[in-house]
């Protein structure tokens, strides 16, 4: 019981990490990233698609990315998209078969404003850690009459040995992503 109880509180923290990674790789640093396009919904016939399934990303060099659409009727309403992307300041080029981004050099003031929303992420990342370590806290402390005090006694502190590995791994995700913002 216990055990499930584990293993459904990893896989709860996995998922937590893997969306505050996620959420890291949507940041753009000085370098174009594929990445930086998967969040980003594109009106397709009136429908909200995300756009990789809608084209295939790649990079060009270090600061451009090249769009390609499965289907051209879409190329208006990708680079609305793009243009409509906050975070991104860059303005697409269509030449009729693909479309080009040319990403702008980060000023230091918008690599702090990344930081700071690279913290925020690495946060919400946090807590959700700490929001599975609560539900499982409860699971355990539910099966305190079924396999003992002791027994939940020696799960809780390894819960939280294990919700500090997945803190521990979020904290390392966000050094290394605000050293890449912060690196000219």
């Amino acid at each position: 019981m216990i055990d499930e109880v584990f293993a459904d509180l990893k896989n709860r923290m996995t998922k937590a990490v893997e969306a505050a990674r996620e959420g890291f790789a949507t940041v753009r640093t000085g370098r174009a990233n594929p990445s930086l396009l998967q969040g980003v919904l594109v009106d397709y016939y009136g429908t909200p698609t995300p756009l990789p399934q809608l084209a295939s990303v790649s990079n060009q060099d270090a600061r451009s990315l090249i769009i390609t659409p499965y289907d051209k009727g879409a190329m208006k309403g990708i680079e609305q998209a793009i243009r409509d992307m906050p975070n991104l300041g860059a303005n697409p080029n269509n030449d009729g078969n693909v479309i080009r981004v040319t990403l702008p050099e980060l000023t230091e003031e918008r690599r702090k404003e990344f930081v700071k929303i690279v913290k925020a992420r690495a946060e919400d990342g946090r807590v959700a850690v700490r929001n599975a370590r609560r539900h499982a806290k409860d699971e355990l402390d539910a099966l305190k009459s079924e396999v003992g005090e002791d027994e939940v006694a020696r799960a809780e502190k390894e819960l939280e040995t294990v919700t500090k590995q997945f803190i521990d791994q979020i904290d390392d995700s966000l050094k290394h992503k605000e050293a890449e913002l912060l690196e000219v």
